[in-house]
């Protein structure tokens, strides 16, 4: 699939506090997509037979050990470039307890308030998945504007 870019289904869910700050965390080198690219959600490819919901569970608990939260859907999304092509099932939550990073996957993490964070997405010096930053960088950014309740 990666190989050759097939279309798939992958799942991404933007992880914020109750503070409103949004979760921030770098890729390993070793990724095969994006390798030490920040990212601004945690997820991944759908399994086949997976449920998009089962997967996002799955991923949010593997990267960021995240479990037992309440996720909410947002509308679907689809993303193509040279190295990835899919359909993404998109999610928020809001998570105040402890982040737990996979190494093999997260090598740095932290909170960001919207402010920041669109700062930092504007920033080349930060280079971000361009997926995740395509399908999820518009609601950072409404997050960022005055009200912040996008």
């Amino acid at each position: 699939m990666r190989r050759d870019n097939l279309r798939h289904a992958a799942t991404a869910v933007l992880v914020r506090n109750s503070a409103g700050e949004i979760y921030v965390h770098r890729r390993t080198p070793t990724k095969d997509v994006y390798p030490s690219h920040y990212d601004i959600a945690a997820g991944g490819v759908v399994a086949a037979g997976e449920d998009p919901y089962d997967a996002v569970v799955r991923e949010l608990d593997e990267e960021l050990g995240i479990t037992g939260v309440e996720l909410t859907r947002l509308p679907e999304g689809d993303y193509a470039d040279n190295r990835s092509n899919y359909h993404a099932y998109l999610y928020t939550c809001v998570w105040d307890g402890p982040v737990k990073h996979q190494p093999e996957e997260v090598e740095w993490g932290a909170w960001m308030s919207p402010t920041d964070l669109v700062a930092k997405l504007d920033d080349p010096t930060w280079p971000f998945t361009p997926d995740t930053v395509a399908l999820l960088g518009p609601l950072v950014r409404a997050y960022a504007q005055p009200t912040g309740q996008a």
